[in-house]
């Protein structure tokens, strides 16, 4: 899954082109292997369907074969069709990337636990925004990515596998879940 990786949440995200290459990497090992790649694209007041704004970054982009849901919350399974679209498919294990960590990611990856799924928190594929004064009511931007990195590191789930991975160790069996390491 990628999350909310559009033109103008990624210019404003810390780590972006390293998160970005991440996520590709991972998008491009996963549609080799047959796996199912699912883009959740947000459409809000600012995020306005068509505009350039909204639109999944350039190196991101969705391949004829992928599936792209619209979302308007930061839960990633509310009103999308994402819960059906994965069972429909068998799937039973979710990678999340994207943006931003402590809000859509969270929620998402958060849910996916709550459906059943079992989840792999890519370590170096998900971000938030920068935050450059590194004052206000927020974690500095590495801190957050660290601390959600940490938390689902040590988070148990009755029944429920949570990995957290970096891109590069994420493998994928053709048409299936990430195979295990």
């Amino acid at each position: 899954m990628v999350i909310d990786m559009q033109n103008a949440l990624v210019a404003i995200a810390h780590r972006a082109s390293a998160t970005v290459a991440a996520v590709a990497g991972l998008q491009a090992r996963a549609r080799a292997a047959g796996a199912p790649v699912i883009l959740l694209q947000q459409q809000d007041g600012e995020l306005e369907p068509g505009t350039e704004a909204w639109r999944i970054v350039p190196e991101l982009a969705p391949a004829p074969a992928d599936t792209v849901l619209p979302k308007t919350a930061p839960d990633g399974f509310l009103g999308t069709g994402l819960d059906t679209v994965l069972r429909d498919r068998g799937i039973t294990e979710v990678v999340v990337s994207g943006f931003a960590t402590e809000i859509c990611v969270e929620s998402t990856a958060r849910q996916a636990l709550s459906r059943g799924y079992d989840v792999v928190l890519v370590s170096d594929g998900h971000t938030t925004s920068v935050r450059p004064d590194g004052s206000g009511p927020y974690a500095a931007p590495e801190a957050s990515v660290a601390h959600h990195n940490e938390i689902y590191r040590n988070l148990r789930f009755p029944g429920r596998r949570v990995r957290v991975l970096p891109a590069a160790e994420v493998g994928f069996r053709r048409g299936d879940a990430p195979e295990t390491p």
